[in-house]
C-alpha cells in the first residue's frame, strides 16, 4: 500500500507564501484522501431487527394489551 503524504511541499506547490500559508483569493492546494484510513470491512451485518428480539417485543406488547383488555372487562362486570 502506497501512502502519500497529504501535506503540500512548499517548494513545489504554487500559490503558497513562504510560511506555507495561502494568500487571499488563492485556492489552497488539494489534499489527498487517506488511503490507510482503516482495515477493509468484509462483513456487513444485515440491517433491521433480528427475528428473536422482534418476536420478544411483539409477545410483550400482546401480553400487555391482553392484560389491560382483561382488566377493562373485569371493571365492566
Amino acid at each position: 500500500m502506497n501512502h502519500i503524504n497529504p501535506d503540500p511541499e512548499p517548494e513545489r506547490t504554487t500559490g503558497l507564501e513562504p510560511g506555507g500559508g495561502v494568500p487571499p483569493g488563492e485556492t489552497p492546494p488539494a489534499e489527498s484522501s487517506m488511503p490507510g484510513a482503516g482495515p477493509r470491512e468484509t462483513h456487513n451485518p444485515t440491517k433491521g431487527w433480528a427475528k428473536g428480539p422482534l418476536t420478544l417485543i411483539i409477545v410483550l406488547v400482546v401480553l400487555c394489551a391482553a392484560f389491560f383488555l382483561a382488566y377493562a372487562i373485569d371493571l365492566m362486570l
